[in-house]
């Protein structure tokens, strides 16, 4: 494994009270050291000099997409969501393959990783291909097989992605993945609470999405959200991510304090489809773990968390009419530590010695930079900052990202296969 010295760089995470500048050692996978600029022997460890001009972030995480979904991007644009997913893409997606959903992974994984991701949470079919490009590609994903119905082999498959695959090289975790209270019945639900449980993994569902939801859990099911979530067990697993949260009542929010659930937040993709806006203030002040995620490339149409974040951060001062309703180093906690955590990952998304080498280089010599200091790194990178500040990506001390070159993968290999993949499924 190489060895990497960050020299004389900046840092910062969402737990920093300020920007640091100073020399990172990366060895073995880990930050091994950060000690003051200038200071750490550069003998024997690939050098990346920064001179200043160079900003170390935690990797971010995409708390909850559909990476194989880039292949749909463009399907029943502008579209209200059942409407969407009944008429535009669940008959496109009875025809994806295996093969197809490697590609379509792999054309996902390029975006991402060229975004400054490095993990990211995945709910969709044949997960062993999106194992695979994973590792491929050396990127950490949290794996769940989208579950509907009572379908035993569906459960089936998704335990043995647990005996395949959770924990492989550090890079893989699995979830159990029901699709959401609508398409899974309680009693299917509750089962799939205690095998979690049983496994010791993490849920990862779809949850109040819009508002039709909510008067489903009412009219069909008989119980409120939380009241749901107790019955069925998802709040008793080891970890539950809710996707979505969009239709949270405030005065429900204290029921979720200190739980296992982590919601992840979907600007985007909740707007362009006209779902609403989560209650993310309340949230962030009962100390409910909220992450950050881009949705499938259907919905949103990109996987860029640098947008998450500032619109994550924009929407809610401009629907509360107060700008200091949600604070950039929060943005940044959500998109980096809150998403790992809640998929599972240990030691990710803060830059700390012993620590996961999980990092994102950023060019700080750009014009929108100009007049950042230790104190304001953190609105600049949320507010001023964007993807295309990206120069390298690397996950567990390795490249998956550097200056516009992927060196685990062939590029375009992956452009071609995805292409002509995309041409098959809607031909």
């Amino acid at each position: 494994m190489s060895t990497y010295l960050f020299q004389n760089t900046y840092i910062y995470d969402g737990q920093m009270e300020r920007g640091l500048r100073c020399d990172v050692l990366v060895e073995n996978g880990v930050i091994s050291k950060i000690e003051a600029p200038n200071t750490i022997d550069d003998g024997h460890v690939s050098l990346i000099d920064c001179n200043g001009e160079k900003l170390l972030l935690p990797g971010f995480v995409n708390g909850h997409t559909h990476a194989a979904m880039s292949l749909l991007r463009g399907l029943g644009e502008e579209t209200p969501l059942m409407s969407w997913l009944k008429e535009q893409i669940w008959p496109v997606e009875g025809r994806l393959t295996p093969e197809y959903i490697y590609w379509g992974t792999a054309l996902a994984l390029l975006e991402m990783a060229s975004c400054g991701v490095t993990c990211f949470g995945d709910m969709y079919f044949e997960m062993d291909q999106v194992a695979q490009v994973s590792l491929a590609m050396g990127m950490k994903c949290a794996l769940s097989r989208g579950l509907i119905g009572e379908d035993q082999k569906r459960v089936d498959e998704n335990l043995k992605l647990i005996d395949d695959w959770h924990g492989k090289k550090g890079l893989l975790s699995v979830q159990l993945g029901p699709h959401a209270p609508y398409t899974v019945p309680m009693n299917a639900m509750k089962k799939i609470s205690e095998l979690a449980l049983e496994r010791n993994v993490g849920i990862h569902t779809h949850f109040l999405e819009t508002e039709w939801e909510r008067q489903y859990l009412r009219d069909e099911l008989h119980c409120q959200p939380v009241e749901y979530l107790e019955k069925t067990g998802l709040l008793n697993t080891p970890r539950t991510i809710l996707a979505h949260g969009v239709w949270f009542l405030p005065e429900e929010l204290p029921l979720l304090k200190d739980s296992n659930i982590t919601i992840v937040h979907n600007p985007n993709s909740n707007l362009k489809l006209g779902s609403g806006i989560m209650p993310l203030p309340e949230m962030i002040d009962q100390g409910i773990s909220v992450s950050l995620g881009t949705d499938g490339a259907a919905s949103n149409n990109r996987l860029d968390i640098w947008e998450e974040m500032r619109h994550g951060a924009l929407i809610h001062k401009g629907v509360r009419h107060d700008p200091t309703i949600i604070k950039a180093k929060q943005i940044l906690t959500m998109a980096t530590l809150n998403g790992a955590r809640g998929l599972g990952f240990e030691k990710t998304g803060l830059i700390r010695e012993t620590w996961d080498a999980d990092l994102v280089l950023i060019d700080l010599d750009r014009p929108h930079y100009l007049g950042f200091d230790v104190e304001t790194l953190p609105v600049y990178i949320v507010y001023a900052g964007s993807s295309t500040d990206v120069e390298a990506t690397m996950v567990k001390g390795q490249w998956v990202y550097f200056n516009g070159e992927f060196p685990s993968v062939d590029r375009e290999e992956i452009l071609k296969q995805a292409a002509q993949a995309r041409k098959a499924l809607i031909s």
